[in-house]
């Protein structure tokens, strides 16, 4: 950091009471007021160099005490004691930390070229130029202290001026970059490495967030950043300035989380979301839908939530389950995940899907994206099953969001069903039969459909139908292989049209299992009508066990619960 040090002369101000002063046999004669603050100061060392004080003090008797006024000057009684320190030759180092409000009260008091020549504002603006401009942090240190007098800083020049060397730093190619920078990653060596393209993003998330907005906009509108970059330094500013709501399971009481602090975190958020590159994939789908956590935590306007949520249910093919797993912040729901934000992802993009032309199920992208899609949601059901407060209602508002395009087997939903039961083992036989009313048994795989004929878990409708299709899967063959007809590889035409002659002249063993299938059939319903009058876990039991015996698996329910 530069500094720059005035003056030859030791500090000789002090403090009685609330008055300052500074040691010398010659009678005060000058009494400036600032806030609680009164300076017992001499007319004839700061006259010559402030010009607002020579015009107040013209019309003063050279024999009186003059008292001046000055509660409005920029910076305080801090600026205007580096101002009179100065007009005394006393000793003052400015930096960037101080530079602002001393500029400002020196502008304010009008120590200009018009009044002394070699005025402290020329001084002040030489240091500006060719020490603070010049370097990194100590631009961005600048910048941050122009928030206490904003519209004195804009009026002056020093935020345009500052904006402007922090950007032109920032477009400037890595491999010319000499100054020191902050860059904290894990397992980047400054010494051994080359200089990263994002080495800036750190050291301007110190800025405030309006004086944020006001960089990226300029390198925005430049177009010589990819967007990625941009939205690299909206994650670091985010990562920094944002509650982590991965880590905060209800909502904070009001003594530790103010409304001023949740109106401040808000204004962030919102900034950020309007200023992400509309570029897709300027951003990661993680970083979204943490963005969209955080709004609902935060309570953030309805056009901020409905773009995050259209903008996350864009890229939501990306995502792991990782990236869905917020908890719930609302005091009325006792589970600990965030259902609703997933579900409500979920919806957007199935709305994207619908008004696609041409129609989805003819778009080999959109059918890759929402059988990927359909991965994911069983993957997460797997995962928040495991939360024994979450309702069916929760679980059925993902799992039946999709279409039953987006899965190709059923073997994941039923894994999620499976754990969602082993966690809830109270659940009504209502509850299970709206959890399990979409798996298709004609969609599990042979491994999964064994498991499932020994589930006692299941409610006994699904393990009939499971068995049911057993029984018709091995009905089927044996008929194909009764009549002749090969699983592989594909007949020729002869043989095609001499099977489909013996197909028309069923034998035995297709009337036989013709018949096998009508008493399955009215077993099923047995087992309905059982359930329905409340009966019959025995009877439906018994009926399952016939079903199972008679479809050749040779599976009993009662034994076994094996894990997938």
């Amino acid at each position: 950091m530069k500094f720059m040090k005035l003056g030859t002369r030791p500090d000789t101000f002090y403090t009685e009471e609330a008055t300052r002063s500074v040691i010398s046999d010659t009678p005060k004669d000058l009494v400036i007021q600032i806030s609680n603050i009164n300076y017992h100061l001499h007319q004839f060392s700061l006259l010559p160099k402030c010009g607002l004080l020579r015009k107040l003090c013209v019309d003063s008797d050279d024999s009186s005490t003059v008292t001046i006024e000055l509660h409005d000057i920029p910076g305080g009684e801090d600026a205007f004691e580096l101002c009179a320190k100065y007009c005394y030759g006393i000793i003052i180092n400015l930096s960037a930390h101080n530079f602002v409000s001393a500029f400002c009260a020196a502008k304010f008091l009008r120590m200009t070229e018009a009044v002394e020549k070699g005025s402290f504002v020329l001084k002040l603006e030489a240091f500006f130029n060719s020490c603070i401009l010049v370097g990194w942090k100590d631009s961005i240190i600048t910048l941050q202290t122009t928030v206490k007098l904003t519209e004195w800083s804009e009026n002056l020049g020093i935020i345009r001026r500052c904006v402007d060397s922090i950007v032109g730093k920032i477009l400037t190619p890595p491999a010319k970059v000499t100054w020191s920078y902050t860059y904290t990653r894990i397992g980047f060596n400054k010494e051994q490495q080359m200089v990263p393209k994002d080495w800036w993003t750190e050291d301007i998330s110190d800025l405030d967030i309006d004086l944020f907005r006001c960089i990226i906009i300029a390198i925005q509108s430049t177009h010589k950043l990819p967007p990625q970059l941009i939205g690299e330094a909206l994650h670091v500013y985010a990562c920094r300035w944002l509650p982590d709501t991965t880590k905060i399971t209800r909502p904070e009481s009001s003594g530790s989380q103010t409304d001023e602090v949740t109106d401040k975190h808000r204004k962030v958020l919102e900034i950020i979301v309007n200023t992400i590159p509309s570029d897709k994939g300027s951003v990661s789908v993680g970083f979204l839908l943490r963005l969209l956590s955080i709004a609902n935590y935060l309570g953030a306007s309805t056009v901020t939530k409905t773009e995050l949520t259209r903008r996350s249910s864009l890229q939501l093919e990306e995502a792991t389950v990782s990236d869905l797993l917020f908890p719930s912040h609302s005091s009325s729901n006792q589970h600990y995940y965030d259902i609703d934000l997933v579900a409500a992802v979920l919806e957007s993009f199935m709305l994207l899907w619908r008004r696609t032309s041409p129609a989805p199920t003819e778009s080999t992208q959109f059918m890759r994206s929402i059988t990927k899609i359909g991965k994911l949601i069983d993957y997460y059901v797997q995962a928040v099953a495991r939360d024994v407060n979450l309702p069916v209602s929760k679980v059925l508002s993902v799992a039946e969001a999709l279409p039953d395009s987006a899965r190709k087997d059923h073997d994941d939903l039923y894994r999620a069903i499976n754990i969602y039961l082993k966690k809830h083992p109270d659940l009504s036989k209502g509850d299970k039969k709206r959890l399990c009313r979409n798996l298709d048994c004609q969609k599990l795989s042979p491994e999964v459909r064994s498991h499932a004929v020994k589930n006692e878990r299941l409610p006994l409708r699904t393990v009939v139908q499971v068995l049911f299709f057993e029984q018709e899967k091995g009905s089927y063959e044996q008929t194909t292989r009764s009549a002749g007809i090969p699983t592989t590889p594909a007949p020729s035409s002869e043989s095609s049209a001499r099977d489909d002659q013996k197909m028309k002249r069923p034998d035995k063993k297709t009337q036989l299992e013709a018949g096998k299938k009508k008493v399955v059939r009215e077993e099923i319903e047995e087992i309905e009508v059982n359930e329905s009058r409340g009966g019959g876990s025995c009877g439906g039991m018994m009926n399952a066990k016939k079903i199972n015996n008679k479809s050749g698996s040779g599976h009993s329910r009662d034994k076994s619960r094996d894990r997938l």
